[in-house]
């Protein structure tokens, strides 16, 4: 029996060797998949909308991620219900039509989210990649702000101070951009530096209303992300026609929806349309030490990589703004001390803001499905 014994221990303590190495591999993974994610729609978006040649229409693109992602999601509960089609059409039909109270609620941060998007395509075709990712992060100071005012929740001092500093290092960067723009926005005259700037901050304070919003809804509801997702989407790809036929509807009829459409723009709308759930899945798997890493990193990433690509220039002042909004994003992340005063909802307050993906529903997605057990 004695023997029996080590040998069920030295099995076990195998055994938990293996899965806490493979758990810290995942975490790695997670933290590469983040990064890349990040980094790379804002790059592609950039890069697709700055080629020569005929432009595709971003309002089209919206709704073609849109459209994507609620396949996507009726997929995912189709394999919830082990592929039985009449369980899931019940299902769709009781939480969308019969229900349909609950699903109205959903119409507000759908607007939001389509006119978002729309929003990011004209900032980052207007301003510097690295420009809008430093920028961007100011959706952390919105999401937090409105935590606190709509959810009741409190921030640590030190969340506070780095809040306080995500607001010094963007307007540093702000004032560095407006004395010395990229070479190509001022060269080129179909873009707009204002325009961008206003554009990728009414997004974060958009980003910020819509994913706390959205958080309140989940919480009073025992419906599935997933059937919430559809919910969203189905709102998100009528609103999104509307615009496309506000916007672009003349230019539509006459060159087709998919007009300008090349494998680089099928990328991005790819990567627009999954990222998010992708992201909502490998952050069950990082913590938020790791989340604000993968921030920081993706900024770095973004700025050398619009060095080489797009001559975008590195002074003093942009070193120490995106320096300060880097440490902001980390600080952020920090887990709160144990003798802290604030509340313990606080922690998903800070959850919300530091795992929101670039691009929405992302945003709402990430913090739901990290606390999903």
């Amino acid at each position: 029996p004695v023997t029996v014994n080590m040998l069920r221990l030295t099995a076990n303590a195998n055994a938990n060797a293996v899965v806490s190495g493979v758990m810290g591999r995942l975490k790695y993974i997670s933290l590469a998949v983040l990064v890349v994610q990040n980094a790379s729609l804002i790059l592609s978006i950039r890069y697709v909308r700055t080629l020569p040649g005929d432009r595709f229409f971003a309002t089209s693109a919206v709704v073609m991620a849109e459209i994507l992602k609620v396949v996507t999601c009726l997929l995912l509960i189709l394999i919830q219900k082990r592929c039985n089609v009449k369980q899931t059409a019940l299902l769709l039909l009781d939480a969308v039509v019969f229900q349909y109270k609950d699903t109205l609620k959903l119409a507000i941060p759908s607007l939001i989210y389509t006119l978002q998007n729309n929003l990011q395509y004209i900032a980052i075709s207007n301003l510097p990649a690295a420009t809008f990712q430093v920028t961007y992060q100011l959706k952390i100071l919105t999401t937090a702000l409105f935590s606190v005012l709509m959810l009741r929740k409190s921030l640590s001092r030190v969340q506070w101070v780095s809040l306080l500093l995500l607001f010094s290092g963007v307007a540093v960067v702000q004032v560095q951009q407006e004395g010395k723009k990229e070479a190509s926005v001022l060269e080129t005259s179909n873009q707009n530096y204002v325009a961008g700037l206003v554009a990728v901050v009414i997004s974060c304070m958009s980003s910020g209303f819509a994913g706390v919003y959205f958080e309140k809804i989940l919480k009073g509801s025992s419906a599935s992300v997933w059937v919430r997702n559809v919910q969203l989407g189905i709102f998100g790809t009528v609103l999104g026609m509307l615009g496309l036929w506000w916007n672009d509807g003349a230019a539509v009829a006459e060159r087709g929806f998919l007009f300008g459409y090349t494998g680089m723009v099928w990328c991005v709308i790819f990567n627009q349309a999954f990222g998010g759930l992708l992201v909502a899945v490998v952050v069950k798997y990082a913590d938020n030490i790791l989340k604000g890493f993968a921030t920081s990193f993706s900024i770095i990433v973004s700025t050398v990589a619009s060095i080489y690509l797009f001559g975008f220039h590195v002074d003093l002042l942009f070193t120490v703004g995106a320096g300060l909004v880097i440490g902001a994003v980390y600080m952020y992340s920090l887990p709160k001390a144990a003798g802290a005063s604030s509340s313990p909802s606080s922690s998903s307050a800070s959850s919300s803001a530091s795992s929101a993906s670039p691009w929405p529903p992302a945003v709402s997605l990430c913090p739901v499905l990290s606390s999903l057990p």
